[in-house]
This record gives structure tokens, C-alpha cells and sequence, in this order.
């Protein structure tokens, strides 16, 4: 099922064209799509509502695919993943010179999953903090 063309509008002008999970900017990967994607999967019940969208680069929206969960890396326990929309960023990770930290269980899950520092990723965060 399609998304309508001003769904997708609202939620990347909502993140401000940036991947609301790794913070990338679009425009640092100009040749990479963005996505519109389901933060909880419909194959989970998620609505295609813009409460439960967010925008992700290719890379995030990739390796968290339908996932909520994943065990954390410190750890066996099973934490939901990062929330866009009903969690705040800067309380789960902390960026320094384009390194990305996680703060919590769940910031250290999502980034584990999510791979946010590779390093090409942390490359580009790092060529581009003037833009940050």
C-alpha cells in the first residue's frame, strides 16, 4: 500500500530531511533514498499515520526492518527499540565528533542493531559536522 504523496512530505519536512534514528542528513547522501517507514510494522498492526512514521536512511531503515526488539548488546535482555515519535533522541544517544553514544539500554540497542557508527557512517557524520 502506498503512502499519499503529503504524508511523506509531512514526515520528512517533520524530520527536517534527517534520519530520525542515526541523525544523517539526506543531502550528505544525495545518490542513497530515504524512506517513509512504519516505526511499529503493519505486519505488527502499525497504521500508516503519521504518528507511527518516521524518515530513515537507507542504512537504518534496512537493518531495522520489521524489528521493535532486540537483545542488548551488554546484555540478554530483549528492549524495544528507539521510538522517534514517543521518545526523544538526545535522552537515549549523545553525539561527539560524529560519534555516536548511546545514554540507555534502549539507545544501546538500537544503535548496536542499527550499526550507527560503521564507518563510513561515522565518515560522513564527521566530514559534515559543520552542517550538523
Amino acid at each position: 500500500m502506498s503512502l499519499p504523496e503529503s504524508l511523506r512530505l509531512d514526515v520528512r519536512q517533520r524530520a527536517e530531511d534527517r534520519c530520525e534514528y542515526c541523525r544523517m542528513r539526506h543531502r550528505w547522501e544525495p545518490f542513497q533514498s530515504y524512506h517513509v517507514e512504519h516505526i511499529v510494522a503493519q505486519q505488527h498492526r502499525g497504521t500508516s499515520t503519521l504518528e507511527n512514521l518516521a524518515l530513515a536512511c537507507r542504512h537504518c531503515n534496512l537493518l531495522k526492518g520489521p524489528n521493535l526488539t532486540s537483545t542488548d548488546p551488554d546484555g540478554d535482555a530483549v528492549v524495544r527499540l528507539f521510538h522517534p515519535r514517543t521518545q526523544l533522541w538526545h535522552e537515549h544517544f549523545s553525539m561527539d565528533d560524529g560519534r555516536i553514544t548511546a545514554l540507555t539500554s534502549v539507545g544501546r540497542t538500537t544503535m548496536f542493531l542499527l550499526e550507527m557508527n560503521a564507518p563510513h557512517r561515522l565518515e560522513l557524520r564527521q566530514e559534515n559536522l559543520w552542517d550538523w
